[in-house]
């Protein structure tokens, strides 16, 4: 497999990181509201509370995303890229100051955590309905 096919690789488990996390932000709060159990499953919501922390934490040490900087240094960001990974490159980066993002991220962090308090996850392995 080549460089370029596992750039294509990262980018895809990146956007799925990506997913998982905005996901998370919306179905906690309105699966908490229509009753869905899953929401509160304590080692799904303990995933989602641990990729935030790496989110944030590589905000405030002003560094871009591992996965970002592997999958540059596998496929070199060019204009040879497939046409869809270029339109899911523009979809998620963004040409912003890292500060807006670290702000941006570490308000997302402050909601994941104040969601936890909110919509406390489970005690028991699996919620009741």
């Amino acid at each position: 497999m080549s460089a370029a096919h596992v750039g294509q690789l990262v980018l895809v488990l990146h956007l799925l990181i990506i997913a998982f996390n905005v996901v998370g932000l919306v179905a906690i709060p309105l699966g908490a509201r229509l009753g869905w159990g899953w929401v509160r499953i304590r080692g799904w919501r303990a995933l989602h509370v641990v990729s935030w922390i790496v989110v944030a934490v590589q905000a405030v040490l002003g560094r871009a995303c591992f996965l970002t900087l592997w999958q540059d240094d596998l496929t070199g960001g060019g204009a040879e890229d497939p046409m869809i990974m270029r339109w899911v490159n523009g979809l998620i980066y963004w040409d912003l100051p890292m500060e807006v993002f670290t702000g941006i991220y570490l308000a997302l962090f402050a909601l994941v955590l104040a969601l936890w308090r909110w919509v406390p996850p489970s005690r028991r392995s699996r919620p009741s309905r």
